[in-house]
């Protein structure tokens, strides 16, 4: 399969861009990449990993007490 030609649909939006100010469009959307510590990134590690050997803790809790019922 090949894809299909849509060359017209950039010319169409051409025709109502300023191309004089196009870098600006670009330069406002950029964001500083994110930055994270390394004490947050080691907090948020522990503390998904704490959240998930309870949630599987709990899970366990419960069929075993649906188990003997």
């Amino acid at each position: 399969m090949a894809a299909a030609d849509e060359t017209y649909l950039d010319d169409a939006y051409d025709e109502g861009l300023d191309h004089a100010h196009a870098g600006e469009i670009v330069e406002w959307y950029a964001k500083r990449p994110v930055t994270v510590s390394t004490a947050a990134a080691t907090g948020s590690l522990v503390a998904a990993f704490a959240l998930g050997a309870l949630t599987a803790v709990g899970t366990l809790f419960l069929l075993r007490q649906y188990d003997e019922r």
